[in-house]
């Protein structure tokens, strides 16, 4: 096995073939770490070295990465429930790829619009369909595949739109449908992307009425939380002025004519109440893994992908089959800070494996040292108007403005994603 400098100039191989599926937090920062650590850089999202300490050699060496997406573009999905609400903040949160200095400044990094038909991890083959070009399909060859194409969600929880433009238009039509009227919105649903709805949409429209309905006794019922947590997001969801109806479940809805003529719905629930809405905002969503193009057998039984502690598939497609964020099935709550976490973990070790067969790895190591994930205990971060509520284990519930700063920024957290994944910036700069 030979040394460092045995390869840094030459390669007795072609440059490896990465091929990430979905272009989303996981995948960007999957693609980008893998990105930095070719080019002998630190990774992005990698731990910082310490103050003083020597930096760390890494050799150099040309990868050839694919990132196939359905969107034209990365959309900010934690700002959804803003971005459904604000017509000047929906512009923000879709970047076009074309857009994104950090995948524009490198030729070996291409973005394919469109989707996997299937993948053969016996051939490393997948098969491509571009979104407007019919059922042809075209074949992608790879030496290392990333699956991180999420969870498939419906509307009105995120946007379906493929491209930016569409996307203008269809949050939009929502938020006109939403704000126009004289008896207000409903918000079905109080998980978390329920709660976020309701909470912006009186946020941005102060003088709309809101109203969140639950059909449990507490909010996040769904969650592993504890319960000062879901007592704590009412609190705050009443103090932003969103009127909470508990253990309300609906019955049905009926489109009727009020007073003045004008086309609203009323509202039937199991317990005997009703009530009359301009629009009704169903925010449960039932979703589901977009894993369909996969083998059954890396699969369970809801379709999430089985994944080792390494982010890799079952044997026999572990040496270079790895997926991450939510579609794995695994601990926690699913959560964009864990699927940049799981990506930059998985750069590190495809490049791991990239060293080893390329001869670059110490002489005395006889396998890639992978770095693993550990199991992650339920934690949150909600934002609720103005406040936010979080969670975790060492420092329990904590709450306000000062919270909502620290997890959300000013902007929903689309800044902190952007700035952790060094979007703004090229390879080079990282």
């Amino acid at each position: 096995m030979g040394s460092i400098s045995d390869f840094v100039d030459s390669s007795p191989l072609p440059p490896f073939r990465v091929l990430i599926i979905g272009g989303s937090y996981g995948g960007l920062s999957a693609a980008l770490n893998l990105c930095d650590l070719c080019d002998g850089l630190p990774p992005r999202c990698g731990p910082k070295a310490k103050e003083g300490s020597e930096p760390v050699e890494r050799p150099r060496f040309t990868i050839e990465t694919t990132i196939v997406d359905e969107r034209d573009g990365f959309f900010h999905l934690i700002g959804s429930p803003l971005a459904l609400a604000d017509e000047q903040y929906a512009p923000k949160a879709w970047v076009k790829y074309a857009d994104i200095p950090a995948l524009q400044t490198r030729s070996n990094i291409k973005v394919l619009h469109g989707s996997i038909q299937s993948v053969d991890p016996e051939q490393k083959k997948a098969k491509f369909i571009a979104r407007g070009m019919g059922v042809a399909a075209t074949e992608l060859t790879y030496d290392y595949l990333v699956v991180a194409s999420g969870l498939r969600r419906v509307w009105p929880v995120v946007p379906q739109s493929s491209r930016r433009k569409q996307y203008l238009f269809e949050v939009g039509d929502h938020i006109r449908a939403a704000t126009v009227g004289r008896h207000g919105v409903v918000v079905v649903g109080g998980g978390a992307v329920g709660i976020e709805m309701a909470a912006e949409l009186k946020l941005v429209h102060p003088h709309l009425k809101v109203t969140l309905v639950h059909s449990r006794d507490k909010l996040l019922s769904s969650e592993p939380l504890p319960d000062d947590v879901k007592d704590r997001s009412l609190e705050l969801l009443r103090e932003a002025g969103v009127d909470v109806l508990l253990s309300h479940r609906v019955d049905r809805t009926d489109e009727t004519v009020d007073e003045y003529g004008q086309s609203c719905q009323r509202m039937h629930f199991t317990n005997g109440h009703n009530l009359v809405a301009d629009h009704v905002i169903m925010a449960i969503s039932q979703s589901v893994p977009s894993t369909s193009f996969l083998p059954g057998a890396v699969l369970d039984d809801e379709g999430y992908v089985r994944i080792e502690a390494n982010l890799s598939f079952p044997a026999p497609y572990s040496d270079d089959h790895f997926a991450i964020g939510d579609l794995v099935r695994w601990s926690g709550i699913k959560r964009c800070g864990g699927a940049m976490h799981m990506g930059y973990l998985a750069a590190h070790n495809i490049h791991q494996r990239m060293l080893y067969r390329l001869g670059g790895a110490e002489q005395s190591r006889e396998t890639p040292v992978d770095l693993t994930l550990d199991e992650i205990p339920p934690m949150i971060g909600l934002a609720v108007g103005k406040k936010a509520v979080a969670y975790w284990p060492e420092a329990g519930t904590t709450s306000g403005e000062d919270v909502m700063k620290l997890f959300f920024g000013e902007d929903l957290g689309f800044t902190i994603c952007w700035n952790h994944l060094g979007l703004g910036r090229s390879c080079e700069q990282a």
